[in-house]
């Protein structure tokens, strides 16, 4: 089993009535949301706030990042219903920020591109004013997918680098560090006035030089906002952890980050990247 964690890492075991709410309306609507399904520490604390972030495409994946605990393999149809149940869930909340990710669809001609673009469209139609936040797949390159998102009405493009160049082949087997650097390139040059954000999380055999150096390359590439966290083993079949990252190492990542020009840092050891998501663009 995963080993003990150390002090800095503790949160408080979930079920104020806020989280209890949000659960029965997600298995009322046959929803999901990577909160559970990537057992992230900090379900009690944002359900408990009524924010969560949206998994749609299905609840399989057809990669296999050996750090998420999303089950892998074929997936089934996708729900015609579930763009607009998303939204009557966000709608029932109350939200102003809302998160929307997905697992990877490599089954797809798009990579679910226009499932995505239909459910902004179910968001704001049913919640106007509110702010969408997309944390996309890399779509395997695809740019005519990463078009029909950029420009689906969307107020934050996120795409996770995950880890450090190096570690590709040891934590995300199939994807391409170079790829997903393009991927947020462009969507800013589609659209300048878009912001666009990405995360990565340490502990996983990465060198201080080679944080920095990721950190260059997203701002080089004119990502807006970083998200850095620590990395949990969710259970044994993922990677282990290779080190604990003390809280000050990520407060001086934080202000290296902010010394290369990015709008808002979010640099912890619980931090994830949809983590008080509605705050990073404030």
């Amino acid at each position: 089993m995963p080993r003990r964690h150390p002090d800095w890492i503790k949160v408080k075991a979930p079920g104020n009535p806020n989280y209890l709410r949000l659960k029965r309306l997600m298995r009322e609507k046959n929803l999901h949301t990577v909160c559970e399904e990537a057992r992230c520490p900090n379900i009690g604390e944002c359900w408990g706030n009524k924010t969560a972030t949206f998994l749609i495409l299905g609840e399989t994946c057809t990669r296999g990042c050996r750090f998420c605990a999303i089950d892998k393999g074929k997936p089934v149809a996708l729900d015609p219903e579930e763009p607009r149940n998303v939204a009557l869930v966000v709608k029932d909340l109350g939200l102003n920020h809302i998160v929307v990710t997905s697992v990877n669809r490599d089954d797809l001609p798009d990579g679910g591109a226009a499932h995505f673009a239909k459910t902004v469209f179910w968001i704001k139609s049913l919640n106007p004013g509110i702010r969408v936040e997309l944390l996309i797949p890399d779509f395997d390159g695809n740019l005519q997918a990463l078009e029909t998102v950029v420009n689906s009405g969307i107020e934050i493009l996120n795409h996770n680098i995950e880890t450090v160049p190096r570690l590709y082949g040891k934590v995300r087997p199939g994807h391409i560090y170079e790829c997903s650097l393009n991927i947020l390139k462009e969507a800013k040059k589609l659209r300048c006035e878009m912001l666009t954000k990405s995360g990565f999380m340490l502990g996983v055999g990465e060198t201080a030089a080679e944080v920095l150096a990721t950190l260059r390359d997203l701002r080089e590439n004119d990502v807006d906002i970083v998200t850095i966290g620590q990395y949990l083993q969710p259970s044994n079949r993922q990677l282990k952890v290779e080190r604990y990252v003390s809280p000050k190492e990520f407060e001086e990542f934080k202000a290296a980050a902010d010394e290369l020009g990015f709008r808002h840092v979010e640099s912890g050891p619980l931090v994830r990247s949809s983590y008080h998501a509605w705050s990073h663009v404030a």
